[in-house]
């Protein structure tokens, strides 16, 4: 078969309930690596949560991290596509500032290698560090850098209100996706920040036509990628509004193989 670039989320796709990599998946995968295929990983998480996925799976191409604001290759410090789209830092500290007014419990912000919050106690979850250093606290003294994304944590059912507070604020300089993961949330980054940028990006560099992409997906964080890709895959538990633009669906959901079952019969494994 003709190599294909294949773009991966992590949750609620690539990894089971329990975010873990099934030895099934693992398999798979290793086996479409070694038969030429390009696999690589394209996710809302930061390097730090997402490293540990990587390294198991033996890759060595390109690495989509923050929903596309940053693209990069881990094995080449020097890969000449590499980029980093930030937000401004005094939009940053203004939505630190209108959090209680805009019915915000805690926001989460990302450098490129380092999280800060708006608060000193987080959520115990597999996202956080267990402690944060007062420097990890933000203020305009410890943010001294635009940020890479900025995380808000609510209610789930004050998050749509809260998008539209934050848009109607802010306007067009910046890009909002719900998560609906074990924590749900709302995810921030630059305007024109997507998945799909970074996918793009890899596979210019490796010379892979839109027609040969094929992406998985379950959530509105990969809208723009299922749409890019030639082949636009999303998880039977993926939503709703995602699966209409969808060219297929799994038959089995993230927790039961969904992901491994589909490439073993499309590649005939």
């Amino acid at each position: 078969m003709k190599q294909k670039l294949i773009a991966l989320d992590l949750d609620g796709t690539t990894l089971n309930n329990q975010s873990l990599l099934s030895d099934r998946t693992k398999n798979v995968l290793a086996r479409l690596q070694k038969d030429n295929h390009l696999v690589m990983i394209a996710t809302g998480r930061p390097y730090r949560n997402s490293k540990e996925f990587y390294e198991t799976l033996k890759m060595t191409t390109p690495l989509v991290n923050f929903n596309g604001a940053l693209c990069h290759n881990p094995t080449d410090s020097n890969w000449s596509n590499y980029y980093h789209k930030t937000l401004n830092k005094d939009f940053a500290m203004d939505l630190i500032e209108q959090r209680e007014e805009m019915g915000i419990d805690f926001i989460c912000i990302e450098g490129k290698n380092k999280l800060f919050a708006s608060t000193a106690t987080l959520p115990s979850n597999e996202y956080f560090p267990k402690n944060l250093l007062a420097t990890q606290i933000t203020s305009k003294d410890t943010l001294s850098e635009n940020p890479t994304s900025m995380n808000v944590f609510s209610d789930e059912r004050n998050l749509e209100a809260i998008r539209d507070r934050i848009l109607a604020r802010y306007g067009n300089s910046i890009e909002i996706r719900t998560w609906g993961g074990t924590m749900p949330c709302l995810e921030i980054v630059s305007a024109g920040v997507q998945k799909a940028l970074g996918v793009e990006v890899v596979a210019n560099n490796y010379g892979i036509k839109r027609e040969d992409i094929l992406a998985f997906g379950d959530e509105d964080n990969d809208m723009e990628m299922i749409r890019y890709a030639g082949h636009g895959v999303v998880m039977q538990n993926g939503i709703t509004a995602l699966k209409k633009i969808a060219d297929d669906v799994t038959t089995h959901t993230n927790h039961d193989d969904g992901l491994a079952i589909y490439l073993e019969k499309y590649f005939c494994l």
